[in-house]
């Protein structure tokens, strides 16, 4: 029998109700005691305040902590964690931040102090220098994790290259749960498509690419744009450029757990992201949460994209509206193709990206660390 293993998890990720099915499936497995520490909200620059969701909280303890600069990716920190942490007294301390960021070196710390193996999660995938002091959080990681976790091979070659030697898992942060996620019976055999995207609207996400090319197409061909954030203003301003407004709709964001209902609305998911100097796909959560409900997808060829959609669907060059217009032209004329696209997805998922399976591989990793 394994001993019991004791898991301190900080995550301002968990806020979201739907990625917290993670953690009832790692509490599930053999021998493990887990408490996640979260913020009661996340402020999301350019997007807007993303409130704590209490959605699957099964079998391990949910704690809320307050936090300093909230909103400060790289400044935010928890006041009261190290108090946390010597009374939790965990064999593994899991930092699920960044290894350059202040939340990370103060919650490491704690760890050491406490005597817990630590951990934390990287998705930086652009590689660039660390000034004083984020250089110096990022060494004190390196140095005192016994495990980091990669969203990619770029964000783990970049470890690598900063000097990072220890073990190393790529691994999604989260998975999916394929009964939320789960398909609808739509009618893809009319000549109606509606198309969605569903995520922040910010310029780097291509959204308005997405708006080009709809435009192109005909009036058979809807849009449904769902989420919040400072491209807003100026998407609202070019559908009423074009003139499509009649065949677009635009809603603010939804709670996570109401994802999967608007997913099953849509024939076709588009991810139009743009890589920019600072900025490119890291993963691209919501065609996985796609794919899940078997709804066929679209992305562009932004870094981690094509990996994540692999053979169950459409990569077409980021940025090229012509190519996505034509892509979408071909998903709208062939109903077997968005099928068999659709099918294709819900088995990747199945197969790679479910959250017992994911959970299981944070497991193992923990178990390695121990031992």
């Amino acid at each position: 029998m394994p001993e019991r293993m004791r898991i301190l998890m900080l995550s301002k990720a968990l806020v979201n109700g739907a990625y917290q099915k993670k953690c009832e499936e790692l509490a599930a497995l053999p021998d493990v005691e887990l408490i996640v520490a979260v913020p009661p909200a996340w402020r999301e620059p350019r997007v807007g305040v993303i409130p704590l969701e209490r959605r699957f909280t099964r079998g391990y303890r949910l704690v809320t902590l307050p936090i300093a600069f909230n909103g400060r990716h790289h400044l935010h920190f928890y006041p009261t964690f190290g108090r946390l942490a010597r009374q939790v007294r965990p064999d593994i301390l899991h930092a699920d931040e960044e290894s350059f960021n202040l939340a990370t070196f103060l919650a490491l710390r704690a760890g050491v102090r406490c005597g817990a193996r630590c951990c934390f999660y990287n998705y930086a995938n652009i590689d660039r220098f660390y000034p004083p002091p984020f250089n110096l959080f990022e060494r004190y990681a390196f140095r005192h994790a016994s495990h980091a976790f990669a969203c990619s091979a770029e964000a783990a070659a970049i470890m690598r290259r900063h000097g990072y030697d220890g073990p190393l898992t790529i691994l999604p942060q989260f998975g999916v749960d394929p009964d939320l996620y789960a398909p609808a019976q739509r009618d893809r055999e009319t000549p109606a498509m509606v198309v969605g995207y569903i995520g922040r609207l910010v310029p780097e996400k291509g959204v308005l690419d997405l708006v080009e090319a709809v435009a192109r197409l005909p009036e058979t061909v809807r849009l449904r744009l769902i989420g919040d954030g400072a491209s807003r203003p100026v998407i609202e301003a070019r559908i009423a450029a074009l003139g499509i407004g009649s065949r677009i709709e635009l809603h603010p964001a939804v709670p996570s757990t109401r994802v999967p209902e608007e997913l099953r609305r849509l024939d076709a998911l588009v991810l139009p992201s743009r890589t920019t100097r600072t900025w490119k796909e890291q993963f691209g959560r919501i065609l996985v949460e796609a794919m899940s409900c078997a709804v066929p997808v679209v992305g562009s060829s932004s870094a981690a994209i094509p990996d994540v959609i692999g053979d169950a669907g459409i990569i077409y060059p980021e940025g090229d509206i012509a190519a996505l217009a034509a892509t979408l032209q071909r998903l709208a004329d062939d109903p077997a193709l968005r099928n068999e696209l659709g099918r294709r997805g819900r088995e990747r998922v199945l197969a790679q990206f479910t959250q017992a399976a994911i959970a299981r591989r944070y497991y193992q990793a923990y178990r390695s660390m121990l031992n």
